[in-house]
């Protein structure tokens, strides 16, 4: 979790500066603290989705091609990002170093393999566990 906490760290860092003039307005601080509070929760996410289904969170964050498996698992993570904390397209992919339109194929492949119970059943426990987790912050 050390290297993800320096990501995040710098991440936070990275928007607090681009936020930090005198002369911006109060709605570009809070755009910042958005910013840094999907970071922080998609980086949180992808260390639960890690320790649930028991691979490494670097896998997760990798940049590239990685295994089918991997990349499946990365594309359930953002879906239950995008369904469970209400982040937009934009807001997921920002959070996992992705492009909108990855994340946007991520939720239109994990729809589709919903069909299939034991996928289903996959899915609802991934949101499950991060809305049990993430009870306390959830936007109401």
């Amino acid at each position: 979790m050390g290297s993800s906490s320096a990501l995040l760290t710098r991440r936070q860092y990275e928007a607090r500066e681009a936020a930090a003039t005198d002369d911006q307005p109060a709605s570009d601080l809070v755009a910042a603290k958005r910013r840094d509070e999907v970071v922080e929760r998609c980086d949180a996410m992808i260390d639960l989705m890690a320790a649930l289904f028991g691979v490494p969170g670097k896998e997760l964050r990798r940049v590239g091609r990685t295994s089918n498996d991997i990349s499946r698992l990365r594309q359930i993570s953002m879906y239950v990002a995008h369904v469970v904390f209400r982040f937009s397209m934009a807001e997921v992919g920002r959070g996992f170093g992705r492009d909108r339109t990855t994340v946007l194929y991520a939720c239109h492949t994990v729809e589709d393999l919903r069909d299939d119970a034991e996928f289903d059943r996959i899915v609802a426990l991934a949101e499950r566990v991060v809305i049990a987790a993430f009870r306390d912050r959830m936007e109401r």
